[in-house]
């Protein structure tokens, strides 16, 4: 199936070259170009890209005001954020992870990097890596709010769920989940989508917003 991406960045010369490295690959689409958050929602709702490539600073409403928008929207749920940053807007990226983003990339990614990084969040799983990724994720999310009364969803889960996401919350993939706890990657899986089932999250990212904002899982 083919991965339908829309564009949001107010610099065309860099909306430009994005294209031409989506254009070359067989898979994927670039359906629409925004050059600020209003034009990215607007044109969020008449395309339904699968994955929004989102600048954070633009003119006029934000990326972060437009991350926001689209996530709390339900008739745009099948919709994945994945932001682009320098990494010197810290509490921009933290806001951003946490209004629903599904992971960022830096602007200077390479093509292949860009490409991985589009099929990670169009598969549902949060961009989490490398480590030095892992580790700026999780200091956004512990550092600027305090800690959230826990969701009653929680008790949902199974003790195996709670131990999967709480490995998962630590930035480990399903290999190293897997063989930390002794289960199959199929199995850590699974209980990595029934957690989030339960939890109503978006996907593996707000899985991980969900551990560390209910003190689930602690820095």
């Amino acid at each position: 199936m083919t991965i339908r991406i829309l564009l949001a960045d107010d610099q065309q010369l860099l909306r430009m070259t994005f294209r031409i490295l989506v254009g070359e690959v067989p898979d994927m689409e670039v359906v629409g170009e925004a050059a600020d958050g209003a034009e990215a929602v607007a044109l969020t709702r008449r395309h339904h890209p699968d994955i929004v490539l989102m600048d954070i600073r633009m003119p006029g409403t934000d990326g972060l005001a437009a991350t926001t928008e689209i996530c709390a929207d339900p008739a745009l749920a099948a919709t994945r954020i994945l932001i682009l940053t320098t990494f010197e807007t810290d509490e921009y990226v933290a806001q951003a992870l946490r209004a629903g983003a599904s992971g960022f990339l830096g602007k200077d990614v390479s093509a292949q990097a860009l490409v991985d990084g589009i099929r990670t969040v169009a598969g549902g799983e949060a961009l989490l890596s490398p480590k030095a990724t892992q580790t700026l994720i999780t200091r956004f999310l512990t550092t600027p709010v305090p800690v959230a009364a826990p969701p009653p969803e929680l008790d949902a889960l199974t003790g195996r769920e709670r131990e999967v996401m709480i490995e998962a919350a630590q930035g480990k993939s399903n290999a190293e989940i897997a063989s930390e706890l002794f289960l199959s990657p199929l199995t850590v899986r699974t209980h990595i989508h029934r957690a989030m089932t339960k939890l109503n999250a978006r996907d593996r990212t707000q899985l991980v917003v969900i551990a560390y904002q209910s003190g689930l899982v602690r820095p």
